[in-house]
C-alpha cells in the first residue's frame, strides 16, 4: 500500500467534483480528484440530449423557482458562483457558449463532450492536481488528530491500494440516476458513516407511465400545451410548454417538471393523473364555435380531428375517448386525462431527489455541521431542480463553494 498527502480529496469526478477541483486548484492547494470510471464527467456527456445545457441564465429571483426542495439553501453558493460566473469561467478556459430559448446556455459547438473536455483539460494542466481514474474510494475515516484517512482501490491493471491523509474531503459522488455512469449511491454511504441523515431518494425528471399506455404516441411532441398534475382529485401543479411521448411514457419539459411531485405521490399510494389541455390558448366556447363553423355532415370525425391535432395523435386520442362526438370535441380537447400507473426508475431518471439532509450542511460553505472538514457538493445533497440547465448550475455552485471553503481551511492551518 502506498501513502500520500493532499490538502483535499474530492470523491467523484462529475460536474460538481470537476468544478471543485478547478476552483480549489486555483488557490494553490494540493488536490486529489478520485473517479471510479475510466474518464471524468461521463454524466456530463448525457446532459441536454448530448448537447450539455450547462446552465440557465435567469436571474436568481426566477432561477430559484426551479430549485427543490429548498432554494434558499442554494442562494449563498449561487451568489458566490452564479450562472454568469459559470459562463464566464467556461468562456475563459476556451469554451464559447450560446444562450437559446428558455435562457438555456449551451456550448456553441452543440457538443457535450466539449464541455467535459475543456474542463478536464483545465484540471489536468494544473500542477497541484492529481487525477485518479479507475480508482474507487473504499473508505473515508476521520482521525482524532483532525484529518481524514481515505483508502482508494486502484482498479486499472493490477489492483492496488492507496492511502491518503488529507485535511478535507469533498463528497461529490452524484446520486442514483443513470447508474451506468457510476452514480450508485456511494456518497450516501460515506455520509451515513459520519452520522448524516439521508432524505429518502427518488427518481426525478423521469418518465411517467400511464395505465394502458398507447405506444402509438411514442416519438410525438406536442408544443404549446398545458399539463396539470392531479393528486387524489386535486390539481397540485400546472405547466405550459412542450410535452413528449417516448417508449418510456410521458416525458419532455412538461412531463419532467411534474415528475418530482408525481413520483412522490405514487410512492405514497395516492391516485395520480395528468390532464392535457391541447388548446390552452382558446376557451371551450371558442373551440365550440370553430367546430360548428367547420363541421360538415360529409366529413368523418377522425379526418376532422386532423385539423386540431397532429396526425400521430388522432388515433390514440380517439381510443382514449371512445364516446367522442363532434359535440363533445371542444371539452375533450381541453381535458385529455391519463391516470398514471408508475414511473421509470433511476436507470433513466435525469436526477435524484433526496440525499444528504440540508439541515446538516452549511449553506455557505457546504461543510458538514457534524464533521469539520467534510463537505458535500452536487447531486449527493437533497437538492435538485427542473430541467433547463438548473441542475448543472447547482453542481457548479456547490462545488465551487466547497472548494473555496476548503482552500481557506487549508491555508489557515
Amino acid at each position: 500500500m502506498s501513502f500520500k498527502e493532499y490538502d483535499v480529496v474530492i470523491v467523484g469526478g462529475g460536474a460538481a467534483g470537476m468544478m471543485a477541483a478547478a476552483q480549489a486548484s486555483a488557490s494553490g492547494i494540493k488536490v486529489a480528484l478520485v473517479e471510479k470510471n475510466s474518464q471524468l464527467g461521463r454524466k456530463i456527456l448525457l446532459t441536454g440530449k448530448g448537447r450539455c445545457n450547462l446552465t440557465n441564465s435567469r436571474p436568481w429571483d426566477e432561477f430559484k423557482e426551479h430549485v427543490h426542495p429548498d432554494s434558499g439553501f442554494l442562494r449563498s453558493a449561487f451568489m458566490s458562483f452564479s450562472n454568469t460566473d459559470t459562463v464566464a469561467f467556461f468562456n475563459k478556459i476556451g469554451l464559447p457558449t450560446v444562450c437559446e430559448r428558455g435562457q438555456r446556455v449551451f456550448p456553441l459547438s452543440g457538443r457535450s463532450q466539449d464541455v467535459r473536455n475543456v474542463l478536464e483539460c483545465y484540471i489536468e494542466n494544473r500542477d497541484n492536481v492529481d487525477i485518479y481514474v479507475e480508482s474507487e474510494v473504499v473508505s473515508v475515516l476521520s482521525s482524532p488528530k483532525g484529518h481524514f484517512v481515505v483508502e482508494i482501490m486502484a482498479l486499472a491493471g493490477k489492483i492496488s491500494m492507496i492511502q491518503i491523509v488529507t485535511q478535507s474531503v469533498i463528497v461529490a459522488t452524484g446520486g442514483l440516476s443513470y447508474p451506468a455512469t457510476g452514480s450508485t449511491g456511494d456518497g450516501y454511504r460515506f455520509a451515513s458513516s459520519f452520522g448524516h441523515s439521508i432524505v429518502p431518494t427518488r427518481p426525478s425528471l423521469t418518465a411517467l407511465v400511464p395505465y394502458n399506455y398507447n405506444f402509438m404516441l411514442s416519438g410525438l411532441t406536442l408544443r404549446n400545451v398545458s399539463l396539470s398534475l392531479i393528486v387524489d382529485g386535486g390539481v397540485v401543479q400546472s405547466e405550459f410548454g412542450e410535452l413528449t411521448f417516448t417508449g418510456g411514457g410521458i416525458e419532455g419539459a412538461l412531463g419532467f417538471r411534474v415528475s418530482r411531485r408525481a413520483v412522490k405521490a405514487l410512492d405514497e399510494g395516492k391516485k395520480v393523473e395528468v390532464l392535457i389541455d391541447l388548446k390552452p390558448a382558446v376557451t371551450e366556447a371558442e373551440l365550440k364555435s370553430r367546430v360548428e363553423r367547420e363541421y360538415s355532415p360529409n366529413i368523418k370525425l377522425q379526418r376532422f380531428l386532423e385539423r386540431f391535432l397532429p396526425v400521430q395523435a388522432v388515433k390514440p386520442f380517439m381510443d382514449a375517448n371512445p364516446s367522442l362526438t363532434f359535440q363533445s370535441l371542444p371539452v375533450r380537447l381541453k381535458n385529455w386525462r391519463m391516470q398514471i400507473k408508475s414511473y421509470v426508475d433511476f436507470k433513466r431518471a435525469v436526477v435524484t431527489s433526496g440525499g444528504v439532509d440540508l439541515r446538516e450542511v452549511s449553506r455557505k460553505t457546504m461543510e458538514s455541521k457534524l464533521v469539520p472538514g467534510l463537505y458535500f457538493a452536487g447531486e449527493v445533497l437533497d437538492l435538485d431542480a427542473d430541467t433547463g440547465g438548473y441542475n448543472l448550475q447547482i453542481a457548479f455552485s456547490t462545488g465551487a463553494a466547497a472548494a473555496k471553503a476548503v482552500a481557506v481551511r487549508a491555508i489557515s492551518q
